[in-house]
C-alpha cells in the first residue's frame, strides 16, 4: 500500500506534528501512526465523502457572491491538555480586560486620564460610538461572545494576531466539523478522551438569558439576522436552531415605548434579549445608517432605556481596532493587574514616526494591515506584493498613518492537510470561542482551526477560501477532573469512553484506526455507487 506520509515534509514553519529533527511530537504520534497504515486512496474517499454530506447538508460559506461548501480537512488538528489550559486562561484573562476597557471608555473613561491610552486614538477609531456613551448594560457585560484568533511562531510560542468582539463568526463550523468526524471515523472517539464541543448552544444561550434576568425571570431570546443573503446564515440558522429561539430579521421586530416586539401570528411578542448578528452601521438607522433595511429603528434607545439587552453591545468594535490591539497588553496590567498571558504579535504603530519611517523603508518585507479590516480584506503581504502594490500601499499609509499597523511576516504553524493524494503541511490559526456570562468566561474547547489550502498561502480566513479543521482538545488524565467539572457532552454519548482508562503515563495505542478508516473508505464507496446507479 502507498504511504501518505512517505513524501510529508515540513517547511521552515512549526509543524504541529513533527518537530525539526522529524520526531513525531507526543500529541500526534497515534495519529502518524494510523495515517503511516493508511493508502491515500482510503483517505481520499473519506474526505469526498465529508463534501458531499456538507454540500447536501447546507454547510457553505458565501465568497465572492458564490455559495460554497466549507471545507473540512479529515486530518484533526491536536491541542494537549496543558497547553491548553494556558490557552483558555489567556483567552478569558483577554476578554475580562476588554470588558473593563469598554465599560471604562463609554463612562469615565479613567484609562485615558491615567495616561494608558492617547484620547485620540480612542475617539479617532471608526468603531467607536458617542451614541452608546453611558448606557450601562444590565448585567454589565458587554461581550457576550468572542473569538480571539491565535497564531504559533516558529519557535512553537503562541501569540494573538488580532480580537474579535463584535459579531465573531465561525462557532458553527466547529459543531459541524465535529459532528461530520463522529459519523465519518466513528472509532476515533472511542479510545481517546476528547474535550466536548456540543455544550456551546446551552452555554450560549444561558449567558444570553441571564443577561435579560434583570427584568423578566423568563427571558424571551431572539437571534437577528441580515437574511439569506449573509455570508454566515448558515450559522445564524444553526444556533437559532439548537437554542430552540426564533431566528428573525429586523422587519420581523418594533420598538414601541422603549421597548421591542416580535410580530407573530398570534400578536405582538416581547423580546427581551437580541443576539444580534448584524453590524453596527446597519442595526438602527435612527442612529446610523439611515438607509438600512437590515435594523430596528428605535434599537439604541430600547437598549439605553434597559428595555432590551443586545448581545453582543454596539460599539465593541473600538476594542477590535487593530492599533487598540498593541495595547491591550498594558489594559490586561492596568485593569486586571495580572501579567498577559498570551503575548501579541510585535506591531508597529504607524501613527509614530520613527515606527512610520523603518516599516515605509521596509514595506517589501512586513504584512502591513488596515485597523478595521477584517476577514482578511485589505492585507498587504510585503514579500509577495508586486512594485505597483507596495507604491500604493505606501501613498495610502502616508496619507492616513492612523488607518494601518503593520507586523513582520509570521510563518504560521503548519498540519497535514489532505491535497489530492498526499499529505502536505499546511499554515493554520486557531479561533477559540469565549462566552461571557457576567460570572465566568467560558472557553470552548477547541476552536476554529483554519487552514489556508493553496502552498505557501499565509491568509487563512473563511472569506478568502480558507478550510478547517476539527480541533480535538486531549482531556487531563484520568485522576484529574475535567475544567469546571464539565459533563459528558452528545458526541461522547455516541462514541463512549471505555470503561477502564489506561494507566496513567499510557497512552491509548490508536486513536484513528486503520480499520475505521477502511470502513470509512468502504462506506463511502458503497455511497458512490448506490448515487451512480440511482443516476
Amino acid at each position: 500500500m502507498a504511504d501518505v506520509l512517505s513524501s510529508y515534509s515540513p517547511g521552515a514553519a512549526f509543524d504541529e506534528m513533527m518537530d525539526t529533527e522529524g520526531n513525531v511530537r507526543p500529541s500526534y504520534k497515534a495519529i502518524h501512526t494510523t495515517l503511516d497504515r493508511s493508502t491515500p486512496a482510503e483517505l481520499k474517499q473519506i474526505a469526498e465523502s465529508l463534501a458531499r454530506n456538507y454540500v447536501q447538508a447546507g454547510v457553505t460559506f458565501d465568497i465572492g457572491g458564490v455559495e460554497r461548501p466549507f471545507p473540512l480537512d479529515l486530518v484533526p488538528r491536536v491541542i494537549a491538555s496543558p497547553e491548553w489550559e494556558t490557552i483558555e486562561a489567556g483567552v478569558a484573562q483577554r476578554v475580562r480586560a476588554l470588558e473593563a476597557f469598554l465599560a471604562d471608555v463609554y463612562s469615565d473613561a479613567r484609562v485615558i486620564a491615567d495616561g494608558v491610552i492617547p484620547s485620540q486614538l480612542v475617539t479617532s477609531s471608526n468603531h467607536y460610538h458617542r451614541a452608546v456613551w453611558g448606557i450601562q448594560p444590565g448585567n454589565g457585560v458587554r461581550i457576550h461572545v468572542s473569538g480571539v484568533d491565535l497564531i504559533r511562531t516558529p519557535q512553537g510560542d503562541v501569540r494573538v494576531l488580532e480580537d474579535n468582539v463584535r459579531v465573531p463568526s465561525g462557532v458553527s463550523y466547529v459543531m459541524t466539523n465535529r459532528s461530520a468526524m463522529i459519523t465519518a471515523l466513528p472509532d476515533a472517539f472511542s479510545n481517546q478522551r476528547i474535550r466536548p464541543v456540543a455544550g456551546y448552544p446551552q452555554r450560549l444561550l444561558a449567558a444570553l438569558r441571564k443577561a435579560g434576568s434583570a427584568t423578566t425571570d423568563n427571558p424571551t431570546v431572539v437571534v437577528l439576522t441580515p437574511g439569506v443573503y449573509n455570508s454566515a446564515y448558515f450559522e445564524h440558522t444553526l444556533l437559532a436552531r439548537t437554542m430552540g429561539v426564533e431566528l428573525v430579521e429586523g422587519r420581523d421586530l418594533e420598538c414601541r415605548r422603549g421597548k421591542v416586539f416580535m410580530r407573530t401570528t398570534a400578536g405582538l411578542q416581547r423580546v427581551d434579549v437580541i443576539y444580534r448578528r448584524i453590524d453596527d452601521d446597519f442595526i438602527d438607522p435612527v442612529h446610523f445608517r439611515s438607509d438600512s433595511m437590515l435594523g430596528v429603528p428605535g434599537l439604541v434607545n430600547a437598549v439605553r432605556t434597559g428595555g432590551v439587552v443586545l448581545a453582543n453591545a454596539i460599539g465593541n468594535g473600538v476594542a477590535d481596532d487593530k492599533l487598540i490591539y498593541t495595547y491591550v497588553p498594558d489594559l490586561i496590567r492596568y485593569y486586571l493587574a495580572e501579567a498577559p498571558i498570551i503575548a501579541n504579535v510585535d506591531t508597529w504603530r504607524l501613527e509614530d514616526d520613527t515606527a512610520r519611517q523603518e516599516v515605509l523603508d521596509r514595506l517589501d518585507e512586513l504584512v502591513v494591515k488596515p485597523v478595521d479590516g477584517s476577514g482578511g480584506k485589505g492585507i498587504v503581504i510585503g514579500p509577495q506584493a508586486t512594485k505597483e502594490e507596495l507604491d500604493a500601499l505606501r501613498a495610502r499609509v502616508t496619507a492616513d498613518p492612523r488607518g494601518w499597523i503593520a507586523q513582520p511576516v509570521v510563518q504560521l504553524s503548519t498540519v497535514p492537510t489532505l491535497i489530492d493524494d498526499e499529505l502536505k503541511p499546511r499554515h493554520v490559526d486557531l479561533r477559540p470561542f469565549a462566552v461571557n456570562s457576567g460570572d465566568e468566561v467560558w472557553v470552548l474547547p477547541g476552536g476554529l482551526t483554519r487552514v489556508a489550502l493553496p502552498e505557501g498561502e499565509l491568509v487563512v480566513n473563511s472569506s478568502q477560501g480558507g478550510g478547517s479543521k476539527d480541533t480535538w482538545v486531549l482531556s487531563p488524565p484520568a485522576h484529574r477532573a475535567p475544567v469546571d467539572d464539565e459533563p459528558e457532552a452528545e458526541e461522547e454519548r455516541v462514541a463512549p469512553r471505555p470503561p477502564s482508562p489506561p494507566p496513567l503515563g499510557r497512552r491509548p495505542s490508536v486513536l484513528i484506526s486503520p480499520s475505521a478508516i477502511r470502513q470509512g473508505a468502504q462506506r463511502a464507496q458503497e455511497e458512490q455507487q448506490q448515487q451512480e446507479q440511482s443516476c
